[in-house]
């Protein structure tokens, strides 16, 4: 039985990638990442109250990504329960995220919490054909197509390291609302910065670890509790919108977990297709073949 954990997959795109599994792939067990212990259970009991059948293959884990201490913890209990030889774990999908708030939290979670998983959790992924997938969004490219030359070169060098990443979001937490476009960081905001960076976090952890299948993907524009919000406040709904129901997100991160993607440390649409770190690609366009 392979083993794959699901961050942020209590509601949302990160339940839809949980359902997804147990759904295509009957010989995976989901551990369902959860910050709040009870709503990772009421999860549980909606997928075994409509797949009875799923109950055995699906269980919860306390984890909170913005506290090293909740991450340690949650990595120790999987290791407890499963051990360490064979390694424990197929694949680790890094979904839990946030799109509001201010700069120093927003990078905390979305870039900060994706390290201090994969860090935790990369000694259980099997070392031959562990994979790691990191939800990201279109947000990062965005960001970088805003910046400078100088800026677009950083967040494309794929010898990038991780004291340059900590330096830039520490120049970054240092400046003024209105101070980034004069240090060729476009608007500064704080979502797509979030996601550009954990972009290039993908390419170094995946030259760190060769032998490991690591990638980043955009779920595409899906309603969510963090979407819903700027629907209403434009007045529209959702599907006026051109947002997607959330088992439409999770496409991309089957196929880097289970599929054939072609190379590593690279960022996929949510066409499951290659794409730039530098500027958008719609879905159905040609796939992207730079390095």
């Amino acid at each position: 039985m392979k083993r794959v954990l699901v961050t942020g997959a209590n509601k949302g795109i990160g339940l839809a990638i949980a359902t997804a599994i147990l759904e295509e792939h009957a010989d995976t067990h989901v551990l369902l990442g959860a910050r709040d212990p009870e709503l990772g259970h009421q999860a549980i009991q909606g997928l075994a109250a409509s797949h009875p059948d799923w109950a055995d293959r699906v269980s919860a884990v306390e984890l909170d990504v913005s506290s090293d201490e909740s991450v340690e913890r949650a990595a120790r209990q999987v290791r407890e329960r499963f051990g360490r030889s064979p390694a424990p774990l197929h694949g680790l999908v890094n979904n839990a995220g946030i799109s509001r708030g201010e700069l120093k939290a927003v990078l905390d979670v979305n870039c900060l919490g994706v390290r201090r998983v994969c860090e935790a959790f990369l000694p259980l992924l099997n070392e031959s054909s562990g994979r790691i997938v990191n939800i990201t969004s279109a947000a990062g490219p965005n960001f970088v197509s805003r910046c400078s030359p100088q800026r677009q070169r950083f967040f494309l060098d794929r010898q990038i390291k991780w004291p340059d990443l900590q330096a830039l979001m520490k120049e970054c937490l240092a400046l003024e609302p209105d101070a980034f476009a004069a240090r060729g960081l476009g608007d500064g905001e704080a979502y797509g910065l979030s996601k550009a960076c954990t972009n290039s976090y993908t390419m170094l952890l995946a030259r760190e670890h060769p032998s490991l299948r690591i990638n980043a993907c955009t779920p595409g524009f899906i309603e969510t509790d963090m979407t819903r919000a700027l629907a209403q406040s434009q007045g529209k709904t959702p599907a006026e919108m051109g947002m997607k129901p959330p088992a439409a997100g999770a496409r991309a991160a089957l196929f880097l977990l289970f599929g054939d993607p072609d190379g590593n440390g690279r960022y996929y649409g949510s066409d499951a297709q290659r794409s730039p770190l530098d500027r958008y690609r719609s879905p159905g366009e040609p796939p992207y073949a730079g390095e």
